[in-house]
């Protein structure tokens, strides 16, 4: 049998990657963030209904037991405890692992650029997001809307005053081939109008775009607020290019006890939805017990980035050799 071992990406490519990441790093080296690492493997793992977690069993020598594992979906939890021990501003560059994950745009396996900066507001760390994707990748400064503002904009309904039904009624007209018995919460179907309306829009328009004030039961692990027409919003952001998904940053939380009944509502979830049960993260939340600092953090995926910084259609074509 012959076995195709070849990269997946042109040695170019792989050159211009390895340059890219020195000037990651140079572009945090000059506002003084270092540069952190932390395990790829922990005891426990987020709960997030969406995100399935690679496991692994250590069996310890002499022991006939054994410990499971996680591999990490994002180094978020093990950076706040850094943050928790006064480490300051803080990046990483990381592999991190989502099962089931696989496409285009997603692989098991990727990179996630993660930093964190006490001293900056999210709209500061928003401008700087900005100046990184301008400055290093060479994009072009990018819009902003608020999250009611875009579906103002797309469906012409307030999304905060509007019944579970209209949403439902929109998500049902514009996207073919869904069942009219298909059950979802609120939630579900604004995640449905993002990614098979709105994203393919923003596409085709090539509208770079920063969308925050997120409803606030799409918090996540981001404070919660009030805008400007009294509306309780998560303050929180994600950014699109050329209609992908390419970053999430939070005003982070710092209550350890919200923390913790989030932690469990999202258990509650995948009991619901017949999935494992996550061991809560102790070692978090007795690190925000003693003291997270105010500050904003973001996750942005490096291999989309680069995807799109050189014109490439999918994700493998940065990698040096894919999933499969």
């Amino acid at each position: 049998m012959e076995v195709n071992w070849q990269p997946t990406a042109e040695i170019e490519t792989l050159k211009r990657r390895a340059q890219y990441l020195a000037d990651v790093r140079l572009f945090f080296a000059e506002r003084d963030i270092w540069e952190v690492e932390t395990p790829i493997l922990s005891s426990s793992a987020p709960t997030a209904p969406y995100l399935d977690s690679f496991t692994t069993d250590y069996s310890p020598i002499g022991s006939e037991s054994t410990q499971t594992y996680y591999l990490q979906t994002s180094p978020e939890f093990a950076m706040k405890r850094l943050l928790a021990a006064e480490s300051g501003s803080i990046y990483q560059i990381a592999k991190v692992f989502r099962n089931g994950e696989q496409g285009k745009l997603h692989s098991p396996e990727f990179t996630m650029l993660e930093w964190y900066r006490p001293e900056l507001t999210l709209n500061q760390l928003l401008d700087e997001v900005n100046t990184l994707l301008q400055q290093v990748f060479n994009f072009k400064p990018i819009s902003r809307l608020s999250y009611r503002g875009l579906f103002e904009f797309f469906f012409k309904i307030n999304v905060f005053d509007c019944s579970d039904n209209a949403i439902k009624h929109h998500a049902l007209e514009r996207i073919k081939g869904l069942p009219s018995d298909l059950e979802l919460d609120r939630d579900g179907w604004l995640e449905l109008l993002m990614s098979h309306v709105v994203e393919p829009k923003l596409a085709a328009m090539n509208w770079p775009l920063f969308v925050y004030d997120f409803p606030a039961s799409q918090a996540q692990l981001a404070k919660i607020r009030k805008d400007e027409s009294g509306n309780d919003v998560a303050d929180r952001f994600e950014l699109y290019i050329q209609g992908v998904e390419l970053a999430n940053g939070y005003n982070e939380l710092l209550d350890a006890d919200e923390l913790r009944q989030r932690f469990e509502y999202d258990n509650q979830q995948r009991q619901q939805q017949n999935k494992p049960e996550i061991l809560l993260d102790e070692n978090l939340l007795a690190a925000m017990t003693s003291g997270l600092p105010e500050c904003s953090g973001v996750a942005l995926g490096l291999d989309r980035l680069m995807m799109l910084a050189m014109n490439k259609q999918e994700i493998n074509q940065v990698n040096s050799f894919s999933f499969e």
